[in-house]
C-alpha cells in the first residue's frame, strides 16, 4: 500500500494557509509527489506557488469534498493521500473526509483531542481499508533515536529524573485565534506539549501517575511518573516566563530537557523532519492511531485534571507562574 511508487502520488491538503502547511508541501515535493488540490477557508495561500502552482484551490469544504469525489470517480488524478493541517478540533472530521474519498490521511499533531476519537477512527480505518498516519517527527530525530537506544540498553530498573521546560512566547493574537480556545486547540498542554509527551513516553514508558500543578490559559506545569522516569514539566506561551539568559539573548523561545541533571541537546535538525516523516510513511512505515493513543490520553487527562497547586515534586519554573 505505502511502497514508494515510480509514478508520483496525488495529494490533497487541508489547511493550506496554516503555519505548518508549507512543511507538508515541501515534503510532498521532496518525496517526488504532487499536490493536486488544497482547501482553506482563508485565501492567504500564496505559499502554494512555491511548490505546486498548478494545484486547484477551494475555500469551501463542500466544494472541495465534491472535487475529491469527482476525481475518485473519474479515476484520473484520484487522490492517494490527504494531508491535514487544519485546526486541531477539525482533525477528526477531516480524517473522515479523506477516508470517505478512498484516500489515506496524514494528519498533523495532535491527531485528535479525545481518546474516544481514536477508537471511532480505528473502526472507520478498518471499514475503509485506508490508513491514518500522524506526524510524530521527534521519533525520527537522530538524537532522540540515540537516546531511546541508550535507555533501552541501560538498566531496566533505573528511574531517570527529567525536567522539561518549553516556553514559546505568543502575542495577543493567540487568544483571538482558534489556538487560544481550549475547545478548539485543547489548551497549551495539547497544542504545544503533545510532541514532548509523546517523545517521553515513547522512550521512558507509559504514564503511571499524572499530576497537574498549574493550568492556566498561557502556562501549565505538572509531574509525570513514567515507567522509567520522573518528569517535572513546564510549558508556557507567556514571555514573562522566559529565563534571563533567553531574554538577554533576544530569544522568544526557550527549550530545555535535562536528564539526571544534564542538558539533552536536540534543538537542531527539525527543519527536514516532515520530509523524513513522509518518506517513512511512503516506504511502508509511519505512525498510526495506536502510536498516538498514549500522548492523546496524557494531554486529555492534563486538560481535565484539577490543578493541585505547588505541592509535591513540582517544576522550579512553576513557582514563577503569573
Amino acid at each position: 500500500m505505502t511502497e514508494q511508487h515510480n509514478n508520483p502520488l496525488n495529494f490533497a491538503l487541508i489547511g493550506a494557509a496554516g503555519y505548518i502547511a508549507s512543511r507538508h508541501m515541501k515534503a510532498i515535493k521532496e518525496t517526488g509527489n504532487k499536490l493536486v488540490t488544497a482547501l482553506d477557508k482563508y485565501d492567504s495561500v500564496g505559499i502554494i506557488d512555491s511548490y505546486f502552482p498548478e494545484a486547484d484551490f477551494f475555500t469551501e469544504p463542500e466544494r472541495f469534498d465534491r472535487h475529491l469525489d469527482k476525481l475518485r470517480r473519474k479515476g484520473d488524478n484520484k487522490i492517494d493521500f490527504v494531508s491535514i493541517c487544519s485546526p486541531n478540533y477539525l482533525h477528526d472530521a477531516h480524517i473522515r473526509l479523506a477516508l470517505r474519498n478512498d484516500a489515506h490521511a496524514i494528519c498533523e499533531k495532535p491527531l485528535v483531542l479525545n481518546p474516544w476519537n481514536v477508537d471511532a477512527l480505528s473502526d472507520i480505518q478498518k471499514e475503509t481499508g485506508k490508513h491514518i498516519f500522524t506526524i510524530l517527527q521527534l521519533r525520527l530525530h537522530p538524537a532522540i533515536i540515540a537516546l531511546k537506544k541508550k535507555i533501552e540498553e541501560g538498566p531496566a530498573d533505573k528511574i531517570y529524573d527529567i525536567d522539561l521546560s518549553y516556553i514559546t512566547s505568543r502575542g495577543r493574537w493567540y487568544f483571538i485565534s482558534w489556538k487560544g480556545d481550549i475547545e478548539k486547540s485543547g489548551g497549551i498542554a495539547t497544542n504545544i506539549g503533545v510532541h514532548f509527551f509523546d517523545m517521553l513516553t515513547w522512550i521512558f514508558g507509559e504514564v503511571e501517575q499524572n499530576t497537574v500543578h498549574v493550568l492556566t490559559d498561557d502556562q501549565a506545569a505538572g509531574f509525570l511518573q513514567l515507567k522509567q522516569a520522573r518528569v517535572r514539566w513546564f510549558l508556557s506561551i507567556n514571555e514573562k516566563s522566559l529565563p534571563e539568559s533567553a531574554i538577554q539573548a533576544g530569544k522568544r523561545t526557550f527549550r530545555s530537557l535535562t536528564i539526571e541533571g544534564e542538558e539533552f541537546e536536540f534543538s537542531e535538525g527539525f527543519t527536514d523532519l516532515h520530509t523524513t516523516s513522509y518518506r517513512h510513511i511512503l516506504n511502508g512505515g509511519g505512525f498510526g492511531l495506536e502510536d498516538a493513543r498514549q500522548s492523546i490520553l496524557t494531554v486529555f487527562n492534563i486538560r481535565n485534571t484539577q490543578p493541585v497547586g505547588l505541592k509535591g515534586d513540582y517544576h522550579p519554573l512553576a513557582s514563577k507562574t503569573f
